[in-house]
């Protein structure tokens, strides 16, 4: 069975920063492609990063990038979400995802979030 388990959400002030975790287990984590998502209070689901299988290329969404930053540790199973700068806008239940093909869709299986609060 294929679990994936984030962590490392909280409440901080605009311009803190957060590292959040996501934890695989039940699959061959290395064969596949990591992402984030998040869905932001009363707003659909969006991408946020993700990360190729061997972690040689990463792709953000422009929302994100230069302040958040995608890593993975194949021998630890798990994924990061380094955020820093955070915005107000920021604020989200952020979940991790894996999936075969790299991209920004077409993931197989998800996580059960951690929430990310951003105070002005």
């Amino acid at each position: 069975q294929v679990q994936l388990v984030e962590s490392g959400g909280g409440l901080v002030q605009a311009g803190d920063s957060l590292r959040l975790s996501c934890a695989a287990s039940g699959l061959t984590f290395s064969s596949y492609a990591m992402g984030w998502f998040r869905q932001g209070p009363g707003k659909e689901r969006e991408f946020v990063a993700t990360i190729r299988w061997n972690g040689d290329s990463t792709y953000y969404a422009d929302s994100v990038k230069g302040r958040f930053t995608i890593s993975r540790d194949n021998a630890r199973n798990t994924v990061y979400l380094q955020m820093n700068s955070l915005k107000p806008e920021d604020t989200a239940v952020y979940y991790c995802a894996a999936g075969r093909i790299f991209g920004d869709y077409g993931y197989d299986y998800w996580g059960q979030g951690t929430q990310v609060t951003v105070s002005s």
